[in-house]
């Protein structure tokens, strides 16, 4: 078949029948049209067909023979240098589609208006089928807008990120871009019962990878059975399609009621998957109910005393209510993936999709058996995480397990349904709630009971949460488990703290409006962050603040409101970071086992050796994503930034010391903070500092009262973080967090069909995440004091940035109707049932 891509004829050995994403990525190797969804939804393999864009995903190899094809490699357009100069992109996976898709717009809509911005509903409808994991849509705005001005017309630009030119223009590689001769495609066989021992697995056709755990039980439909292996994805879908497995079932559990029948045993309960980073909280069974774990109260007893009291004599002063939150899915768009091989001397090399090629090479290690010299870990680029791609995970252990027995390169790359059902999920949860405030209105007591549905996980640590904000008052703080036959839950940004602050922010927002006085005012006199109380000044001199509607006031369809909330997250650190600088030629290049997941540490490397050594942007060369490298964080827990800055800065200084002669080596570390640790020890090789970052969101947004939809209007985020290392990321990071926040509220939810356990949401159309023309204007304000005890300056923004906007939707949700929502998401359904009569 004859086609012609990027204004270069092929002959390509491909079916009619086969799409064209396939044919450009295997049989040509243009990988920067990504397959994502294969169903034509995310917009990541976006090509232009004769000019115009297309789902590649979609087009049958036939609909392209003898057409022009134009693919992000081939071209070389202002939208792409405004991209780069923007910042319009974060991990950079969906960014070729985005790019294909923006230029054919910039180009239709200056032929037709001239040089002149669009209005930005112009521009979300042209984008609209594309998706942003990351949330990078407000960079992409002004991206988009700028080309349309003419700005970036005479190729001149500096990007706003070292890595963004590789990125814009596809030649950044992932690993679901790697490929190697002879390379096997592995498929994992799954489970199609909640709850069974498996009896046996007869598979024709392939090496069988055996994944089951060593009592033979599933525990959920999707789980891992084994994994085979073939010269074609196609061919190994076949094969696993094929295989006959044996199942004696078992009952499974769905709810928490009393009868339901037993998840684990007492003996297999010590295996239960950990959802918050390995570090589950001590505590006791109870049939399938873990917990409490009640050892982050402070005065329990007093405070169940007090609340308990104030309910008897019915005081209005008291609080309470029960907050639901769903499942959240983290659907990085580049999946789970693992290419394996084996070399000659026995050494393992892995290209992984990973948020910690350090951990992750240290856990192969082990598990195989080997040297830790003998393991090489590669992340070059990954197409985001947030949370859920943390150290040797399932497709890894197949990819390597079957590259053994096959004795060839394997690789494994999750599908999409794979992803959504068994890749990473923030488990849901019900917490009841009782808030009590003194006649002086200062806070008394609060009680805080949270049950966390993380399937087969446990890990539950939301109420622990609850003792580090709003002072010393009296808290009984308890977590429980809810252990079903569902998949396993995982750590997502913020882990545990965006269903506690669902539930408390919205407390304390009924009782300022029982106290008749300003939530702002109510929080900053509760609030003992000195840090935090300088962005409530801002928050209260906002003009979308000061012009708010009474609360509950407004009649008609449509209802303005604005709610604020607050937010809180620990400083957290990895104090064996390293980084290391080599003069080679007359370029410093700077090398540490981290990766960068879209949150811009390479940018922060860099940034930080340019001011130092006074050296201009292109004699610094940033080298991170391999195990080899010094020591390095893992992309977790906001601690990237706060980790590798100093440690950059130290080898800076160490290396002018010495001069920077061709040559020169020297290893930076992350020295000891002024006031110590929290943790007198690293645990996991995380350690906390002292203080916590904060955050203070106000969201405004629309209430349809006819058809209960909620559109958000505006948001202004207050961080405070203390030092901004690249600005730019930064403020993308950070709108990021703040539209995944908005998909918390309003969108995501993971459903499970009730009887069978089979994941129902196993696509994007059906597991819906916030596109581009669900975003609203975002602005941003960095309180950079009070941070002078960190080595460094500054501490991570990732977490903080995202977990309080949800409550502040919701508040502002209340403010435009008086209904108060209770579960997440806020559906139209939720909605037109809490506003009827």
């Amino acid at each position: 078949m004859k086609i012609t891509v990027n204004g270069e004829p092929h002959e390509v050995a491909a079916g009619r029948d086969d799409p064209v994403v396939d044919v450009l990525r295997d049989g040509l190797g243009l990988t920067g049209t990504k397959a994502v969804c294969r169903t034509g939804v995310c917009g990541a393999c976006t090509i232009a067909v004769d000019g115009t864009p297309q789902a590649a995903c979609l087009l049958p190899a036939a609909a392209v023979e003898g057409r022009a094809l134009t693919t992000a490699e081939g071209l070389d357009h202002p939208v792409q240098r405004a991209f780069a100069a923007h910042d319009g992109l974060q991990c950079g996976y969906c960014t070729p589609g985005f790019v294909v898709e923006a230029a054919a717009f910039v180009d239709a809509w200056r032929a037709g208006h001239g040089d002149v911005e669009p209005p930005r509903e112009e521009i979300a409808a042209a984008l609209a089928g594309h998706l942003c994991r990351c949330g990078a849509y407000g960079r992409i705005y002004e991206a988009v807008a700028a080309a349309c001005r003419g700005e970036h017309d005479d190729g001149e630009v500096t990007p706003a990120r070292v890595e963004a030119m590789e990125k814009i223009t596809g030649r950044a590689r992932y690993t679901t871009d790697v490929r190697l001769d002879g390379m096997l495609e592995g498929v994992i066989i799954r489970s199609a019962r909640a709850h069974a021992r498996v009896t046996s697995v007869e598979v024709d056709g392939s090496p069988v990878v055996d994944l089951l755990p060593e009592d033979r039980i599933v525990r959920y439909a999707g789980q891992p059975i084994a994994a085979v292996a073939a010269a074609t994805r196609g061919e190994a879908e076949a094969i696993a399609a094929s295989a006959r497995i044996g199942y004696e079932p078992f009952p499974a559990a769905f709810g928490d009621g009393p009868d339901a029948p037993p998840v684990y045993d007492e003996r297999s309960r010590k295996n239960a998957p950990s959802s918050s980073e390995g570090m589950t909280l001590p505590a006791s069974w109870d049939g399938n109910v873990r917990g409490p774990f009640s050892g982050a109260s402070k005065r329990g007893r007093k405070a169940a005393e007090l609340i308990d009291a104030a309910r008897r004599r019915g005081d209005p002063l008291l609080v309470t209510g029960t907050f639901s939150t769903a499942v959240q899915v983290h659907t990085p768009l580049e999946p789970h993936a693992c290419l394996a091989r084996w070399d000659e001397r026995g050494d393992l090399h892995l290209h992984l999709s990973t948020q910690t090629v350090a951990i992750a090479a240290e856990q192969a290690a082990r598990r195989w058996k080997l040297d830790p010299g003998r393991v090489q870990v590669v992340a070059e680029h990954v197409g985001g995480g947030f949370g859920a791609k943390s150290g040797i995970t399932v497709e890894a252990v197949a990819a390597v397990e079957l590259a053994r027995a096959c004795g060839a390169p394997v690789r494994v790359v999750f599908s999409r349904a794979e992803e959504l059902t068994d890749a990473g999920s923030w488990p849901g949860s019900t917490t009841n709630i009782a808030l009590l405030a003194g006649r002086d209105g200062e806070l008394a007591a609060l009680a805080m009971d949270v049950r966390s549905r993380g399937g087969v996980a446990v890990g539950g640590m939301s109420a622990a949460l609850a003792r580090f904000v709003y002072g010393t008052a009296p808290r009984r703080l308890r977590d429980y488990d809810v252990v079903t036959n569902e998949p396993p839950g995982t750590p997502f940004r913020g882990p545990g703290a965006p269903p506690m602050l669902w539930a408390l922010e919205q407390a304390v927002d009924e009782m300022a409006h029982r106290l008749d006085v300003d939530p702002i005012v109510l929080r900053r006199r509760w609030d003992g962050n000195p840090k935090r109380h300088a962005l409530y000044e801002r928050a209260l001199a906002l003009p979308v603040w000061r012009d708010r509607p009474r609360s509950g006031s407004q009649t008609g369809r449509f209802r303005r409101g604005v709610g604020v909330a607050m937010a809180s997250w620990i400083y957290a650190i990895t104090p064996a970071t390293q980084v290391e600088l080599e003069v080679v030629g007359d370029v410093v290049v700077a090398r540490t086992a981290t990766q960068d997941i879209g949150t811009g540490v390479r940018s922060v490397i860099a940034g930080v050796l340019q001011e130092e050594l006074g050296l201009p942007a292109e004699r610094i060369q940033v080298e991170i994503g391999r195990s080899s490298a010094p020591p390095g964080p893992p992309a977790l827990g906001s601690r990237s930034t706060t980790s590798v800055a100093p440690a950059a800065r130290d080898a800076a200084r160490r290396l002018l010391a010495q001069g920077l002669k061709p040559g020169t080596e020297v290893v930076g570390k992350r020295r000891r903070d002024r006031g110590g640790y929290v943790t007198p020890f690293p645990m996991n090789g995380m350690a906390l500092g002292r203080g916590f970052s904060g955050a203070v969101h106000v969201t405004e947004v629309e209430v349809d009262t006819r058809f209960g939809t909620i559109r958000p209007l505006s948001v202004w985020g207050g961080i405070t973080a203390g030092r901004i290392y690249a600005e730019k990321p930064a403020r993308n990071q950070c709108e990021g967090g703040i539209i995944q926040g908005i998909g918390y509220a309003l969108y995501e939810e993971r459903l499970i069909d009730p009887v069978t356990g089979t994941v129902l949401t196993s696509n994007l159309e059906d597991y819906r995440i916030p596109g581009i023309g669900d975003v609203p204007e975002i602005t941003l304000h960095f309180h950079q004091e009070g941070w002078d005890h960190v080595n460094g300056g500054g501490v991570g923004l990732g977490e903080v940035s995202t977990v309080g906007v949800a409550a502040s939707v919701a508040n502002a949700v209340y403010n435009a109707t008086g209904w108060r929502p209770r579960d997440l998401p806020i559906r139209p359904d939720r909605v037109l049932e809490g506003l009827s009569p």
